[in-house]
């Protein structure tokens, strides 16, 4: 299962990880935000070892979304270095955001 990002978990997992980090922002709320659930699912099994991959609940973690101007949901947040490198807005096709991945590894 994905990492489930939190505010007290969320700088030392994610902004301090050697690996590129893949950040779903999501709400339980958002249809299009179910359809990219399993696909992020599906890259934390492809990418294990390789890259980080989780979670962010909007709702429950405002800061941290708020920290990376997210304003609509679902966004897929891209971080290499503590950085952010790329993002990608609403329900995307898995191709897509593997290719970002693959990009910085």
């Amino acid at each position: 299962m994905a990492v489930e990002f939190t505010e007290e978990n969320f700088d030392e997992i994610a902004l301090n990880s050697d690996k590129p980090v893949l950040v779903d922002f999501w709400a339980e709320w958002c249809g299009p935000c179910r359809m990219v659930g399993p696909i992020v699912e599906e890259i934390h099994t492809e990418y294990d070892g390789k890259a980080i991959v989780g979670k962010v609940d909007v709702d429950a973690n405002p800061n941290i979304s708020q920290k990376f101007g997210i304003r609509n949901i679902p966004t897929i947040i891209f971080l290499k270095n503590g950085e952010m490198v790329d993002k990608s807005v609403g329900a995307v096709p898995k191709n897509v955001l593997t290719e970002k991945i693959d990009n910085l590894l």
